[in-house]
This record gives structure tokens, C-alpha cells and sequence, in this order.
């Protein structure tokens, strides 16, 4: 089962997702990964394994956007990797 969440407001939505993620994680705990809405399009950052590294990861960027979504993983086909991770874009 995996948990997901999205954020519109007046907040960083970066950290609110991640925040909300915490709250999911029990639902999906393979992986996790955030997109947001930034002013060159969709930005999509996702780490294999604990929530954690998902927020280490999210360390590196500046984020400047009010808006996004954020999911969980816990796999039921595929193996748990950064690419099988979700949001998943096309």
C-alpha cells in the first residue's frame, strides 16, 4: 500500500511533504518521493529506502515552490530502487 499527499498554500511545500510523508511512512516504506511545481516546470526528487534519505536527499536543493505532491512506496511488483520510486512522471 502506499501513502500519498499533495500541498497548496503559502508554505514551502518541500518540507510540508516530507513532513506529511512522516505521517504515511508506515504505508509505504521502500521508498519515497516528491514533485513540486517550480518556475521551470515539474521538479521530481525520489530515494530507495526510508523517508530519511528522501530527506537528506531534499538537503542539497534550494525549493522554491507552494505547491506539490509527495508518495510513498511499498512495492508489491518491481524491486525497490530510485527509478521504480514514485511520483513517476511522463
Amino acid at each position: 500500500m502506499c501513502g500519498i499527499a499533495g500541498y497548496v498554500g503559502d508554505r514551502e511545500s518541500a518540507d510540508v511533504l516530507v513532513d506529511a510523508l512522516s505521517k504515511l511512512e508506515y504505508r509505504g516504506y521502500d521508498s519515497a518521493g516528491i514533485a513540486f511545481v517550480t518556475d521551470k516546470g515539474i521538479q521530481i526528487e525520489k530515494k530507495e529506502g526510508k523517508l530519511d534519505n528522501l530527506r537528506n536527499h531534499m538537503k542539497q536543493f534550494d525549493v522554491l515552490s507552494c505547491t506539490g505532491i509527495g508518495h510513498t512506496r511499498w512495492a508489491t511488483h518491481g524491486v525497490p530502487s530510485d527509478v521504480n520510486s514514485h511520483p513517476h512522471f511522463n
